[in-house]
């Protein structure tokens, strides 16, 4: 079992917490530490977005609680009347939903404190959850950066590698249908949390200005590296969408369907490879070359494979879909490309590449 970094930090969050309330002398302390376990984030920039609406969230909580306490008594149903009130006012004023569950924490924490001198306690226990609150923002901050570069990389060319796989296993008949659409599916899951993982590596900033355009630069490319999987991904959906169809076709479009998409899997494997230096020339224009003669003989050929007497016609326009979708991620593999060699080729001293090294699982 691997365990991660955010892992580590929610417990020495915990720990913080927990030695800062003893510290300070407030009782109990666990209720610091409850809070530093919600309030921990997955990026710097989300501790920096949301340590604000934390607090907000949590004062809307703690004096709807000390109100109903005062006014209503400690009843049960006073607890979940103030609950509703405070998750409504919460989405009302825009706050993150990802607040909420730590305000109801607060309340609850809150409306339980002793009748005598509820106040004194009431306070107390605020008090706590803002200690929570605090030391899981710095424990964030300060500890264990998380690396959303290497993250985001290693995840990319694996889905990437078994799109391509699976791409030509099933150019090549050799696909089991059962286990590619289950695969399919995963993949499907795979790509949103690609989607989650750049949001995130999107988000990081930079504090130092040499850096900034630097990472703007990085951005880019990884936008571009992910779209262009997930071209990929629509090939290979295409393709099993229209299986029965596709197999029918004339041995000699299959096999420059074939030989196309080799090509530019090889091309795009390349391309990735190429970014963590395992590969340091461009493509030679040879291959380039080979590339856009495929294209333009996959595209004649299926053209003039409409005119054939022989052709269904429904079956063609069918079919159509997927071939367009061929040469769209060949135009995509191109602008990723370009992309990767200005990267390389301009600001060389800004342009610094992070990935590191897959742990092993």
């Amino acid at each position: 079992m691997k365990l991660g970094a955010r892992i580590f930090k929610t417990g020495l969050a915990i720990i913080v917490s927990l030695y800062f309330a003893i510290w300070v002398g407030l009782e109990p302390p666990m209720f610091a530490a409850l809070a530093a376990a919600f309030a921990i984030q997955p990026s710097i920039y989300r501790t920096f977005q949301t340590i604000l609406e934390q607090v907000q969230a949590n004062v809307i909580g703690a004096v709807l609680g000390v109100i109903f306490v005062m006014t209503f008594g400690h009843e049960p149903f006073v607890v979940g009347l103030v609950v509703i009130l405070a998750i409504a006012i919460i989405l009302k004023v825009k706050l993150e939903p990802t607040t909420i569950p730590l305000a109801i924490v607060t309340i609850i924490i809150v409306m339980e404190s002793p009748a005598d001198n509820f106040i004194e306690f009431a306070t107390g226990r605020f008090m706590l959850i803002i200690i929570g609150v605090f030391a899981a923002f710095l424990v964030n901050l300060l500890f264990i950066p998380p690396r959303y570069e290497t993250k985001l990389y290693h995840k990319m060319l694996k889905a990437t590698e078994d799109i391509i796989q699976w791409t030509m296993l099933f150019l090549r008949k050799d696909a089991d249908p059962r286990m590619l659409k289950r695969d399919i599916s995963r993949l499907d899951e795979q790509m949103v949390k690609l989607d989650n993982l750049y949001l995130l590596y999107k988000e990081e900033r930079n504090y130092f200005l040499k850096n900034k355009y630097g990472k703007a630069r990085k951005i880019v490319l990884f936008r571009q590296m992910l779209i262009t999987t997930k071209k990929s991904f629509i090939v290979l959906k295409n393709l099993e969408r229209r299986s029965e169809e596709l197999h029918q076709l004339p041995c000699e479009v299959q096999k420059e369907i074939e030989m196309q998409l080799n090509r530019l899997t090889q091309y795009h494997d390349r391309i990735l490879l190429r970014y963590v230096g395992k590969v340091q020339s461009l493509p030679a224009d040879e291959t380039v070359q080979e590339i856009n003669d495929g294209k333009a003989a996959l595209t004649d050929l299926y053209i003039n494979l409409y005119d054939d007497p022989d052709t269904v016609r429904t079956q063609w326009l069918h079919i159509l879909p997927a071939v367009s979708q061929i040469v769209e991620y060949q135009e995509q593999l191109e602008h990723l490309d370009h992309l990767v060699d200005s990267f390389f080729s301009y600001h060389k001293k800004e342009n610094k590449v992070t990935v590191q090294e897959q742990e092993e699982e």
